[in-house]
């Protein structure tokens, strides 16, 4: 796994912490946790929250939310049976997109071993097209708020 460097944020800097147990699946050839996994991650922190928070449901809600981009740097390696918390913030919030920060850390440690973002925009279900974000999102997202 290559290392960059880059400006990095500390899990007390996350106002949502998730915690994910790695499987024994996510480890590749190398002995540590592939690097697609990471993004899987980043989707289970983000919208495991949601749904908790009851503004996502992806079964039977009319508004879902697309990833448009995506971004992952690579500082340390996490492998299986590691424990990772993820540290979620929103830093954007527009009329119908929102960025999300994540960052992933081995249980324990002070270092991140990944950070990165996704944007998501929010669609009608049906037609795929762009919708506001309700009040009742936004609010939970202004309280995920950097």
């Amino acid at each position: 796994m290559v290392m960059v460097e880059t400006d990095t944020r500390l899990l007390s800097d996350y106002p949502i912490i998730r915690r994910i147990p790695t499987r024994w699946m996510d480890n590749d050839a190398y002995g540590h946790v592939n690097n697609v996994t990471y993004y899987s991650y980043f989707d289970t922190a983000v919208n495991g929250y949601l749904i908790e928070k009851d503004v996502l449901d992806y079964l039977h809600g009319q508004t879902i939310g697309l990833v448009v981009e995506t971004s992952c740097k690579y500082m340390k390696s996490l492998e299986f049976p590691d424990i990772v918390l993820a540290g979620v913030a929103v830093s954007h919030i527009g009329n119908s997109s929102v960025r999300y920060e994540i960052g992933l850390f081995k249980e324990g440690d002070t270092d991140p071993a990944a950070q990165g973002y996704f944007i998501h925009v929010y669609v009608d279900k049906a037609t795929r097209r762009p919708v506001n974000i309700d009040s009742t999102l936004r609010y939970v997202l202004e309280e995920m708020s950097i």
